[in-house]
């Protein structure tokens, strides 16, 4: 008989100064690597004989969406996110885990001013939608989680390149550090039963 799912939603708002919901300590980025680094948040390890990570996301590569022209790709940096924060520890189960990223996007809008003196503006806005189901050998799932984060930019519309990937960039880092945050509460709350030494 299939196992009820557990499926559980949460929405992770943010600003372009940054989500102000969770109050717990951000991961420290590896300054030496492009993407983000979690490995100071440290290993979850799950009672799973093998994790995947699957991608359902496809790029459009044309205009409003824009995240290929992004140096720190969110798909990219939320395969680093499974590879540094999920360990399988239990060879002998025939539970698996399935990472699936189902949106890392990111899309432009122009937002013209009717002022004369005002500068017109570019709202960016990243999105990472990214699911966790524990799995058997027959692919039905027997828990999950499931998390969106997003994060909003606005800067002027003649900010030059150099100054737009920076910005990018940063955009990149909040939202993953919102996205980790809630993730992690919800593996530990919805996926308990699944995490080794689990208090």
């Amino acid at each position: 008989m299939r196992l009820a799912k557990l499926l559980s939603i949460f929405i992770v708002c943010g600003l372009s100064v940054g989500c102000g919901l969770f109050q717990n300590e951000p991961f420290e980025p590896d300054v030496n690597a492009a993407e983000p680094r979690f490995n100071s948040s440290g290993k979850i390890d799950l009672k799973v004989n093998k994790i995947d990570v699957i991608s359902e996301f496809t790029p459009s590569f044309r205009r409003p969406n824009v995240e290929h022209l992004f140096p720190i790709s969110i798909e990219k940096t939320a395969r680093l996110w499974a590879q540094d924060r999920l360990e399988a520890v239990d060879f002998s189960s025939r539970k698996q885990a399935q990472v699936i990223i189902k949106d890392a996007s990111v899309t432009e809008e122009l937002e013209p001013v009717d002022n004369f003196f005002e500068k017109d503006r570019i709202k960016y806005r990243a999105v990472l939608n990214m699911a966790i189901r524990i799995v058997d050998d027959n692919d039905l799932s027997s828990a999950g989680t499931e998390v969106e984060a997003w994060q909003e930019l606005v800067i002027p519309a003649d900010t030059s390149i150099e100054d737009k990937e920076k910005h990018w960039n940063e955009m990149v880092y909040k939202l993953f550090n919102a996205f980790n945050q809630r993730i992690d509460y919800n593996i530990h709350k919805y996926l308990s039963a699944y995490i080794a030494n689990a208090e």
